[in-house]
């Protein structure tokens, strides 16, 4: 089963004395030929009725999660990019900044928009979501594009109940099962 094999997969790590927590390490799943190929639908699966047209996810994982998804959901991929890193990009972005995440800090998205249109549902997907900071942020994006959010996915959710329940996430994994 897919869930337990990501657990088998994942571990903690101690960064060192000057780190105040343990940092997750999901390269495991990434290296796993098996979970690479089930991640997609599984993902896709959680929301089966939907079918959405553009599968939204954030860089770094993102950029890998989110094209597995799209093909399992026969749907399109857009990425959405973290302000502040060197890469050119092509195009305009529209951008939006997070609420604070789980240690405080706020980012800026960016998202092409005009690629998306009132036609487009959009499923949002992540590896991890903690505060549902970053999915707060493409919704607006989404939204403010004209397309419908459809909900999100995520392989592990540590998010806040009523945060969870206003993104309609759902989560192959809890982090308690980590």
């Amino acid at each position: 089963m897919l869930s337990q094999r990501l657990v088998e997969l994942f571990r903690w790590v101690d960064p060192g004395p000057d780190s105040s927590h343990l940092v997750s390490d999901t390269a495991g799943w990434w290296r796993d030929p098996e979970v690479l190929a089930d991640l997609g639908p599984a993902l896709a699966g959680l929301f089966p009725a939907t079918r959405p047209t553009v599968v939204v996810a954030p860089e770094v994982s993102g950029l890998l999660l989110g094209p597995l998804v799209a093909v399992a959901a026969g749907a399109g991929f857009l990425p959405a990019y973290k302000d502040g890193g060197e890469r050119r990009r092509v195009g305009a972005l529209r951008w939006a900044e997070t609420p604070p995440d789980h240690r405080g800090r706020r980012q800026r998205l960016g998202l092409d928009t005009v690629r998306l249109g009132p036609a487009d549902r959009v499923l949002l997907v992540d590896d991890w979501v903690d505060s549902g900071a970053q999915l707060d942020a493409l919704h607006r994006l989404v939204s403010g594009a004209g397309a419908e959010v459809v909900g999100a996915a995520a392989v592990v959710t540590t998010c806040p109940p009523a945060a969870a329940e206003r993104l309609r996430l759902r989560a192959l994994l809890t982090g308690d099962r980590l």
